[in-house]
């Protein structure tokens, strides 16, 4: 047992949010399945930047596919797949295990396409396609242009990590993507108990950008609440969970097909601000079916001294309303924040695409 068990067996299973080619060859992923216990990894464009961007593990495959002729986002993808594919090997024994819940590597569709919901649509099941394996999970952003794009994915009999989701309002219309999608699916023919999903819920943004404004105000009162949006957030959106999806009855319907539930999947979890304990976003968001997805530093500070004290989600909607409705009394615009997150995230991951893209185009 260590800290990551202890959270697995509170209903928290641990993802890592990074990969890399150097992780693949150097058995560094092995390691961390079998001694930390980690069973699942997150990636996203940053991710890949930083991978792809630094060191020699990819010059081999960037010599091949310039000898192939291929353009620069082709070759970024082939080796971003080639990666997602051999971490799910990895993982495979956690895969079959866990009966298919755990074991799960995901790879996120081309962030440019954020607002276009019929080539996030074509790219999903490409790059499904191009993995080729049972326990990849496509990554698609909760814009308002791609929710659909999620029941369309779903309703394909493709595992779904649906990414960038910020206020509990638009989770909300992903779990009713989510439920119609999975209704589709079996619909079309699909073995419903081989499809998963993952709602990606970011919590430390939501404190950077909420703290920023409390900074602003300057009052005691303000600065009292620092740090407690990030929190409060998640445990209000683990409360829609319950409601809008563990209870509702066309859900249950599909359960009692063989469906899975799209559990939470707690995303952004390092501390931004090194005034708060480093396991935060960590302890403080454990119950049963989620999962937190952790950068490295995160994770080992979780194996260090992480205090699991058993469900720290279920029960706790009112104390978190009482955080925003102080918030919303000290005239912090909450709506505006989740608008200004979802875009400054899709920018983000922009950024780091096209910084890739032309670094890899360069070395071709």
């Amino acid at each position: 047992m260590n800290h990551v068990t202890e959270l697995a067996a509170a209903g928290t299973s641990v993802w890592l949010d990074d990969l890399s080619r150097d992780r693949l060859t150097t058995g560094n992923l092995a390691e961390l399945i079998s001694d930390s216990g980690i069973v699942g990894v997150t990636t996203n464009p940053a991710i890949f930047a930083k991978a792809m961007s630094a060191g020699t593990a990819y010059d081999a495959q960037v010599g091949e596919l310039k000898t192939s002729g291929a353009d620069v986002t082709d070759a970024v993808f082939a080796m971003a797949v080639e990666d997602v594919r051999n971490a799910c090997d990895a993982f495979a024994a956690v895969h079959s295990a866990s009966d298919g819940v755990d074991g799960r590597v995901s790879i996120e569709v081309d962030p440019r396409l954020a607002d276009d919901r019929e080539a996030t649509v074509a790219q999903a099941k490409k790059l499904h396609a191009d993995v080729g394996r049972d326990n990849v999970m496509i990554k698609i952003p909760a814009t308002e242009a791609c929710l659909p794009a999620i029941t369309e994915v779903l309703a394909a009999g493709i595992s779904v990590n649906v990414t960038l989701i910020f206020s509990v309002d638009r989770y909300r219309q992903v779990i009713a993507a989510f439920i119609e999608g999975i209704a589709q699916a079996q619909s079309n023919g699909h073995d419903v108990a081989t499809i998963h999903s993952v709602a990606s819920f970011f919590v430390s943004r939501v404190d950077t950008e909420i703290d920023r404004r409390l900074d602003e105000i300057g009052t005691a009162a303000a600065l009292a609440v620092r740090g407690k949006a990030g929190l409060a957030n998640a445990r209000l959106a683990y409360e829609a969970f319950a409601a809008d999806l563990v209870q509702d009855s066309r859900w249950q319907q599909l359960e009692a097909a063989g469906a899975h539930p799209q559990r939470p999947l707690w995303a952004s979890t390092g501390v931004k601000n090194p005034d708060y304990p480093d396991t935060l976003y960590v302890t403080g968001l454990v119950g049963p079916q989620t999962v937190n997805t952790m950068p490295e530093d995160t994770l080992n500070a979780t194996l260090d001294h992480a205090t699991v004290s058993g469900d720290t989600l279920s029960g706790t909607g009112d104390d978190a309303r009482e955080v925003f409705a102080a918030l919303e009394d000290l005239g912090v615009d909450l709506n505006d924040v989740f608008v200004v997150l979802e875009h400054e995230g899709v920018e983000k991951f922009v950024s780091s695409w096209q910084e890739l893209l032309d670094t890899i185009g360069e070395r071709l």
